[in-house]
């Protein structure tokens, strides 16, 4: 695995340009997360410039938080300009067990698009894999199932990476399982934090997509630090969001701590 230094390095030397289909609520967050990390986000949803966007993109993140249906004609256009020109495609599907035209979007999209990261929380991931659990609204929910079994099962029905978020993330490619640890509880606290974090993802994918799963975790650790560095310097949700955006910022890949990340065997 390279190291999140380089990680890191290379994403602030390449600047590259993320295309996020978002949603209304934290567009603008993301936006500036983008920034303060070191890539340029450019914020398009216009199904008569979504193929041209993806194509120029270096990386095009879909996120259903707030979805209609001319929303997911533009985000399949996007998608199948971005598989076209060899570009990752990250659908983030907020939601998804929420109501039956969430979860029949992101079937569609799943069924048209070859996406390399599924980004989502366990009751999101449970939903898309037909598991039951108990969501409320976007929120992650609780169920009885081995959500690493669900993740792997769903890495290897849709041929790409799955990561699942919360007190631990996990990221799969259907075989094996890298686990990273660390985070802080105000990050529940805020609206967008995960949505940010896909878009992190996709910063990171854009620099090193042979090397999609190592910098996946590498991602993920890098946002969980970032999380437990705001929360040092933070009084409370009020201020979480502005010192996260200022450790986006001011994090290398040398504050990182390897340790919080290892890999379970591939048939675990």
């Amino acid at each position: 695995m390279n190291s999140q230094l380089d990680y890191i390095q290379k994403l602030r030397a390449e600047n590259p340009l993320i295309h996020c289909m978002t949603n209304i609520v934290v567009a603008n967050f993301q936006a500036n997360g983008l920034l303060a990390l070191g890539a340029s986000p450019i914020m398009a949803d216009a199904f008569e410039e979504a193929a041209d966007i993806a194509a120029l993109s270096s990386c095009t993140l879909l996120n259903i938080g707030t979805l209609d249906a001319s929303k997911i004609e533009a985000m399949i256009e996007a998608g199948k300009s971005a598989n076209q020109h060899g570009k990752p495609v990250i659908l983030d599907p907020v939601g998804a067990g929420a109501t039956p035209f969430r979860k029949q979007a992101v079937e569609r999209m799943l069924q048209n698009l070859d996406v390399t990261l599924i980004r989502g929380n366990a009751g999101e991931i449970a939903a898309l894999a037909n598991v039951e659990w108990t969501a409320k609204g976007v929120d992650a929910g609780e169920g009885s199932a081995d959500i690493a079994l669900v993740a792997k099962e769903l890495a290897h029905h849709h041929r790409c990476l799955v990561a699942v978020t919360g007190e631990t993330d996990m990221v799969t490619d259907g075989e094996s399982i890298i686990r990273i640890t660390g985070g802080h509880p105000l990050m529940t606290r805020i609206t967008g934090a995960g949505c940010l974090l896909s878009a992190v993802c996709a910063a990171f994918l854009a620099i090193a997509p042979s090397q999609e799963k190592d910098v996946i975790a590498a991602a993920l650790a890098f946002y969980k630090k970032a999380g437990e560095r705001a929360a040092a310097n933070a009084e409370g949700p009020g201020d979480y969001s502005i010192h996260l955006l200022n450790a986006l910022s001011s994090l290398d890949g040398q504050s990182i701590d390897s340790s919080k990340i290892y890999l379970k065997g591939v048939r675990q």
